[in-house]
């Protein structure tokens, strides 16, 4: 009989037209969708990964990719999709300022569904990302889309999206979604992209093993807490 295989979600998310369809099959099926559709609600890709692959704690799990519709039409009822997260990649288009300023207002929605009154009673537009970093649960990850489109990717664009990602504590990655060559083996956007899933699984199975390779006293590998989102009910395999 086959064992059973672990599995973690990652929310996807960011505003409509961004190219988060694009990105979660690239990233599951490792070729470019070739006419990817507007998402209605959500859908999910469900990708292997090897966690910690060549060491002695390699093992198998699934990541399961939860594509969330940005229309702001269905800001109300997306948040049933806020349920049961282990990691949240945030996505934004290059060439669209606006969207990656929205970023800290998606952040606001996620987390805004962990009860806490203070996010609850004010302006998703004063949310600070940095006093939501903690010691553990969820991991984030930054991704730019539409990478080859930018003329002239200069210090200063590059320093104002680093410096969210920094608030965030979180990498940052800027992709081409139409290659396959954007996540090649290898390239330092694939290194962090397995990076961050190690951490996901790390964080959400291995935390209490005291295993960790993850230095946490540097900000970058500070990650989100919110009690709600990490309830020890989900995703248990019987």
């Amino acid at each position: 009989m086959m064992a059973a295989v672990d599995k973690v979600k990652v929310l996807v998310i960011g505003d409509s037209g961004v190219g988060k369809t694009s990105l979660t099959h690239l990233i599951a099926q490792h070729e470019p969708i070739s006419n990817p559709s507007w998402t209605v609600g959500c859908s999910v890709e469900v990708k292997l990964h090897e966690y910690k692959e060549g060491t002695s704690y390699q093992k198998t799990y699934f990541i399961e990719l939860w594509d969330v519709g940005g229309s702001s039409n269905h800001r109300m009822t997306r948040s049933v999709f806020y349920n049961s997260v282990h990691g949240i990649i945030l996505v934004h288009d290059l060439t669209n300022r606006k969207s990656q300023q929205n970023l800290q207002k998606w952040l606001a929605e996620v987390f805004s569904r962990d009860g806490n009154s203070k996010l609850r009673n004010s302006s998703f537009d004063d949310f600070d990302p940095e006093q939501f970093i903690g010691s553990n649960q969820i991991p984030v990850l930054v991704i730019g889309t539409k990478f080859d489109l930018i003329e002239e990717f200069n210090s200063n664009i590059n320093h104002r999206l680093s410096s969210f990602a920094e608030d965030c504590g979180a990498d940052e990655i800027f992709l081409d979604c139409r290659q396959m060559r954007s996540l090649a083996a290898g390239t330092s956007s694939a290194v962090k992209l397995t990076r961050f899933f190690d951490k996901v699984i790390e964080m959400r199975y291995h935390a209490r093993e005291n295993i960790s390779p993850f230095n946490i006293s540097d900000k970058r590998n500070r990650i989100y807490t919110s009690p709600l989102l990490t309830s020890p009910k989900l995703y248990h395999n019987d």
